[in-house]
């Protein structure tokens, strides 16, 4: 039980500055392409995230699956998100 308080510690962004470093980073990565943190949770892997998934609103599922096909489309194309673009609609918070 102590080393999984230790893990979880280490792993908290708001405890460890290693942790909170590579969040800032990947959240800059995510943005780049329109993503959220969230969107990279696979539905086909874990049955809670599909069930969450089917318990959310069909709108926020349907952003969801745009984005991800968005940021799929820049990724064919060897392009970066249009980050005015982003703050416009609220894609994601460091944009």
């Amino acid at each position: 039980m102590a080393s999984s308080s230790w893990l979880q510690s280490l792993l908290n962004p708001n405890k460890n500055w290693f942790a909170k470093q590579h969040m800032q980073a990947l959240s800059n990565r995510l943005c780049n392409y329109g993503l959220r943190y969230d969107d990279l949770y696979d539905p086909m892997s874990d049955l809670e995230i599909k069930d969450a998934l089917n318990r959310l609103p069909r709108e926020i599922v349907d952003a969801r699956n745009q984005r991800l096909k968005r940021a799929i489309d820049l990724s064919m194309k060897h392009e970066q998100y249009k980050h005015h673009l982003g703050a416009i609609f609220k894609i994601c918070s460091t944009c």
